[in-house]
């Protein structure tokens, strides 16, 4: 089996594609790099560009035997999507709309798609499962919305068959060392303590301490990388088994507060983080907590790490490489 994944060099993308080639099947990445690593490109063939780009599509398809194609080049940035509408309808969007025109041209009918719970906006209720009303209130999760709703069309219009995973906050790095979390600018909470505790960031901003939670800070849900993967792989051979799309939340089911995040990554490194108390972002739910209970039942996927300063570990390993290097 060969894989065509898009935004392979990007964070998730990099570790699905380690994670897929490590077990048989083949990978193919296409990345234009502008907010992806080429010094995560260890695996596969790679064609450098957007898949917005229809003629770099038509020869990446023409190359190479693609069996399914996995989409991870979305831009991601919440706020940057309310500063920047046209530029995530664009890439987010309009890109997407290019790559499965040209997967339909050319008989590739299987995609499974990296979505978010972004998507359902603020919690109605928790643990979130796929029954959730979808109300995103972001430019961000409208545009992951919007592409779902796409997929409905080309299934069926063109008989292209999806997987679609919403999940919550990827964490962690590659046990190995060999790839890891590296943004620009970083905004995931685990990485800027990270750096904040390595000496390479400054000090770390708590927005919000009087949400009712147990501790007045916001609580989330946190899914290493690798389980991600794993769903991923699994999600595939069920969408080649069952020829039919479906739609998958992914999360550990349980919450964790900014606190104790903070807490639990002072745990690991040994160190003691510096702290700024800031107001309330917003558009920021003081709670979002996943329910992967279809994934488990269907799929038959359950995370590995379910222990908070075990997938930190991983993140720290990974820092101090960065910080030695």
């Amino acid at each position: 089996m060969k894989v065509l994944i898009v935004g392979g060099a990007g964070y998730i993308g990099s570790h699905v594609t380690k994670w897929l080639s490590q077990r048989g099947i083949e990978t193919v990445v296409l990345d234009d790099l502008s907010r992806g690593s080429r010094a995560a490109l260890r695996w596969g063939r790679f064609y450098e560009g957007s898949c917005a780009a229809r003629p770099l599509l038509d020869r990446v398809f023409s190359e190479q035997a693609i069996d399914a194609v996995m989409h991870f080049a979305a831009f991601a940035y919440v706020g940057e999507s309310v500063e920047k509408p046209d530029l995530y309808y664009g890439n987010n969007v309009a890109a997407t709309l290019s790559l499965l025109d040209a997967m339909v041209a050319h008989g590739v009918l299987r995609f499974v798609f990296s979505s978010s719970c972004a998507t359902f906006g603020g919690a109605l209720r928790l643990p979130i499962d796929e029954t959730h009303p979808q109300n995103p209130i972001n430019p961000y999760g409208r545009s992951k919305l919007m592409v779902e709703w796409m997929l409905e069309d080309y299934d069926r219009a063109f008989g292209l068959k999806s997987c679609v995973f919403r999940y919550f906050n990827a964490a962690g790095c590659d046990p190995e060392g060999e790839i890891g979390e590296s943004h620009d600018p970083e905004t995931h909470l685990i990485p800027l303590v990270l750096k904040s505790l390595a000496g390479r960031g400054p000090e770390i901003s708590v927005f919000g301490t009087d949400y009712p939670t147990p501790d007045g800070t916001c609580l989330r849900d946190y899914i290493h990388v690798n389980d991600l993967a794993e769903a991923h792989r699994l999600g595939l051979l069920r969408l080649i088994e069952s020829g039919r799309s479906d739609d998958y939340n992914l999360g550990n089911g349980n919450g964790f507060s900014v606190r104790e995040v903070i807490a639990a990554a002072e745990k690991v490194a040994g160190l003691e983080a510096r702290v700024l108390s800031k107001p309330r972002r917003p558009g920021d739910p003081p709670a979002l907590v996943g329910s992967s209970a279809k994934a488990a039942s269907i799929l038959g996927w359950k995370p590995r790490y379910t222990d908070l300063e075990e997938i930190i570990r991983t993140a720290w390993n990974w820092e101090r490489t960065k910080a030695s290097s």
